[in-house]
C-alpha cells in the first residue's frame, strides 16, 4: 500500500500561528525572540485538542457558527495563556 498522508494536519495550528503573529505586537519582548515565539505556539498548542483535517473548507463547511466562534475563543484563550507563560518562564531565567 502506497498512501499519501501528506494533506493530513492539525487545523488548529494554522490559526494559533496566526493568533501568535497578531498577539506579539502586545509582548515585544517575547517578538523580539523567535524561538521564544515558537514556544508560545507550542505552549497554546498542547492546550488545544487537535483536529486533524485534510481540507479547511470542510472542516468548517461542517461547523455550526457557535462551534467556529467557540473553537476561536480557545485558540485566544489558548495563545494569550502561552505568552503569559512564555513571558512569566522568560523573567526567571532571566534573573540572577
Amino acid at each position: 500500500m502506497n498512501q499519501d498522508f501528506s494533506s493530513i494536519y492539525n487545523h488548529h495550528e494554522r490559526e494559533v500561528l496566526a493568533a501568535v503573529m497578531k498577539m506579539a505586537a502586545d509582548f515585544p519582548q517575547i517578538a523580539a525572540d523567535p524561538d521564544l515565539l515558537c514556544d508560545v505556539a507550542c505552549v497554546a498548542l498542547n492546550r488545544l485538542p487537535p483536529r486533524y483535517i485534510r481540507h479547511a473548507v470542510d472542516f468548517l463547511f461542517y461547523l455550526t457558527e457557535h462551534e467556529r466562534r467557540e473553537i476561536d475563543a480557545a485558540i485566544d484563550e489558548a495563545v494569550g495563556y502561552a505568552f503569559h507563560f512564555v513571558h512569566a518562564r522568560a523573567a526567571l531565567r532571566a534573573q540572577p
